[in-house]
């Protein structure tokens, strides 16, 4: 079991809290279990954890602000839980870098099967990069280091890519000047279908946007195809 993936799961409610544990440890996994983000805090100085199971509505520091801090220090990889109907929330947490969702009630198997998903992409079962593992990429005067996962553009600024931004980056890297459905990148990028209304990869793609283009407002590097999904259009070279 000291091999198996370590999962924090962050919720103020302890049946949730043990009841997701006692699943995941019974599946093959480690799991630990915190009440808020004070006690987050303490088991993340502790121990390393592969992936952060972590509830929107907590006392104290809520998941947004949770998700938004860890996203900003490191790529440990978030699912978030929401209340069933809470949109806002959803749109907002993957927006702060959330690698995915899940609404409340939630079937154990569905919670497993993203788990396991998204590990799948994180580079806990496989590299984050996928061919481009270990490379340096240049593209559009950025260089993406896919072994740290480092972003610089030639002027000296370094970007800092979620894990979730990090992902789609490079799935558009190895397919330059190929049309990529949202369908197709949502299964590139997490391994799951898109839901009806589903706008993960839209809002993914507008923060990525944000980091590399000149003119978010005009892409000039991922381009909105009308009808089909996006586009990455700038000439991509790999250092051997």
């Amino acid at each position: 079991m000291t091999d198996a993936p370590h999962i924090l799961i962050v919720d103020d409610h302890r049946e949730i809290r043990d009841a997701v544990s006692r699943y995941l440890e019974r599946n093959g996994m480690r799991a630990s279990a915190a009440r808020d983000a004070e006690d987050m805090d303490k088991k993340l100085k502790a121990s390393r954890f592969d992936l952060i199971v972590l509830d929107v509505m907590m006392p104290g520091e809520d998941g947004i602000s949770v998700c938004r801090r860890l996203s900003a220090e490191g790529t440990i990889p978030i699912l978030m839980l929401t209340a069933l109907g809470e949109e806002t929330d959803r749109i907002i947490g993957l927006e702060v870098g959330a690698d995915d969702y899940l609404s409340k009630p939630f079937n154990p198997r569905e919670l497993l099967a993203r788990i396991r998903a998204i590990l799948r992409r994180s580079g806990r079962a496989e590299p984050h990069a996928g061919t481009l593992s270990s490379r340096r990429v240049h593209f559009a005067g950025w260089m993406l280091d896919t072994d740290r996962q480092e972003l610089r553009h030639a002027d000296g600024r370094e970007v800092h890519l979620t894990t979730a931004e990090f992902r789609l980056l490079t799935v558009f890297l190895e397919r330059p000047r190929f049309v990529l459905s949202r369908d197709q990148l949502l299964e590139l990028t997490s391994g799951r279908s898109a839901h009806v209304f589903d706008r993960t990869i839209d809002n993914q793609v507008s923060r990525l946007r944000r980091k590399i283009e000149k003119d978010p407002g005009t892409p000039s590097l991922i381009t909105t195809v009308r009808g089909g999904g996006y586009c990455f259009v700038a000439d991509v070279k790999i250092e051997t």
